[in-house]
């Protein structure tokens, strides 16, 4: 059975998946994920207990991220350059044309802190709170 195609361990029934963090840029990081990297908008919030955000995903909800901001302030730093979303590609035109896409929003392409993503082709690319997005032309498995 492939990597894709294998169900959920039976000790850990999940069904969705969501990573989330607080930013104190969130029209910027918006803008980045979702106008840049094209992922779509799920849903978004406001006035929550102080907090406002938005849930962004791949097709379906199943795998998604969470951005929040807090009223009171929302310090983000990102831990260290080689915390990472990599995204996988099945050519490297796609993952050039989503660059481009970053680009022309200002967004240019970073060194990689690990050079395995670089000799594989990745491009790596920063958002506005300097966590870090690799764009990879091809699954490695």
């Amino acid at each position: 059975m492939s990597v894709s195609t294998q169900a959920w361990p039976e000790q850990l029934p999940a069904r969705q998946v969501r990573i989330a963090r607080p930013t104190d840029r969130l029209p910027e990081v918006i803008r980045f994920y979702r106008d840049g990297l094209g992922l779509t908008e799920l849903f978004r919030f406001e006035e929550h207990a102080g907090y406002r955000g938005i849930m962004l995903g791949l097709p379906g909800t199943d795998y998604h991220l969470e951005f929040t901001s807090h009223e009171a302030g929302s310090p983000c730093p990102a831990p260290t350059l080689d915390n990472l979303l990599v995204l996988y590609f099945d050519n490297a035109a796609d993952a050039e044309r989503t660059a481009q896409r970053l680009g022309e929003l200002g967004h240019a392409p970073v060194a990689a802190e690990n050079p395995y993503w670089t000799d594989n082709g990745g491009i790596t690319i920063e958002d506005p709170d300097g966590w870090r997005v690799v764009l990879m032309p091809a699954p490695v498995f």
